[in-house]
């Protein structure tokens, strides 16, 4: 058993961890559409 603390994981398994919680909370997150995902990658629109 691993001593209480903070631990660094991998990305991939924080996330999935995240959703099984938000699951069990029956709480869901969005999906960004392809135009948010653009307008997020872009440096030419927005402020």
């Amino acid at each position: 058993m691993l001593p209480g603390g903070v631990y660094d994981v991998p990305a991939e398994l924080d996330e999935m961890i995240a959703g099984l919680k938000l699951a069990s909370l029956g709480i869901t997150i969005d999906t960004l559409t392809a135009e948010q995902e653009h307008y997020m990658t872009s440096w030419d629109i927005g402020t």
